[in-house]
């Protein structure tokens, strides 16, 4: 097994499609082949600039994968540094999982961070990923505020 961080985008979109199609499970093929085809722009403007992609690697073939995305903000006295990662599409191929890949993935992940020194990473866990988050030390998002969106299309 090799775990290392993606200099090129070779197999992002495929393995992000994998990703997305468990997470979505109602995501038609058309849908996905929409997304399918805007990644690579995506990830020819942003990849090793603001987002970074963790993969696992057997025999050639990618298994999993862990995405880290990195915004600048204004500082404040939450992130004082003005930098912050978000983390996303933490995936394991079915016949990979609980053989400590994705712990792998976000050590190497969380060691970059500090290299980069962010003031902190955040991420959406999952039932199945929330055992593994709070194992590497992240703990519950408590805040004052509420999340909110607007949907734009």
């Amino acid at each position: 097994m090799n775990i290392f961080r993606a200099q090129n985008a070779s197999g992002l979109a495929d393995i992000r499609i994998k990703y997305l199609r468990e997470d979505f499970p109602e995501m038609t093929d058309a849908e996905a082949a929409k997304i399918k085809a805007r990644l690579p722009r995506y990830y020819a403007d942003h990849l090793n600039c603001d987002l970074f992609a963790y993969l696992a690697e057997d025999g050639g073939k990618l298994v999993g994968s862990a995405f880290l995305t990195v915004r600048e903000m204004p500082p404040n006295p939450n992130f004082p540094r003005g930098r912050v990662g978000t983390v996303l599409n933490v995936f394991t191929d079915a016949d990979y999982r609980r053989q400590g890949i994705a712990t792998e993935l976000m050590e190497l992940l969380i060691k970059d961070a500090k290299t980069m020194e962010l003031d902190y990473i955040e991420l959406q866990a999952s039932n199945d990923g929330y055992p593994l988050y709070k194992k590497l030390g992240f703990e519950d998002k408590k805040s004052p505020f509420t999340p909110m969106k607007l949907n734009i299309k």
